[in-house]
């Protein structure tokens, strides 16, 4: 039997805006983004999905710790980038054993992790 990851949830409070902003910053592709939940999918198949108010879920969205992360293979880029479009990050931190990662936070605050590997 073979296992996989189907879906990484978090808690939003507006999934259409929070679907064209993991588009933006991750380039994922958005495959539908309703009232309730917004699913998005990277390259591999992975899938994001996005829950809303209407979705029930009793999280709240500004979660302080990194339930998800999403590796990009320019770190540097990705916080240039993100520093452009007004989402800083954190300072970069790890090392070469295990890896290289920063922080940011969403636009409803949950935090994201972003590694190199």
């Amino acid at each position: 039997m073979t296992t996989t990851i189907a879906s990484v949830f978090l808690p939003v409070h507006d999934t259409a805006a929070a679907a064209g902003w993991y588009r933006d910053r991750f380039e994922l592709e958005v495959v539908q983004a309703g009232g309730h939940a917004a699913v998005l999918r990277d390259p591999d198949g992975r899938v994001l999905t996005l829950l809303g108010p209407a979705s029930g879920i009793s999280a709240r969205p500004g979660l302080p710790w990194a339930p998800v992360s999403f590796r990009v293979q320019d770190l540097s880029g990705f916080r240039e980038r993100c520093a452009a479009a007004g989402s800083p990050c954190s300072e970069v931190e790890g090392d070469e054993a295990s890896c290289f990662f920063t922080t940011l936070r969403d636009p409803d605050g949950n935090t994201l992790l972003v590694v190199d590997r």
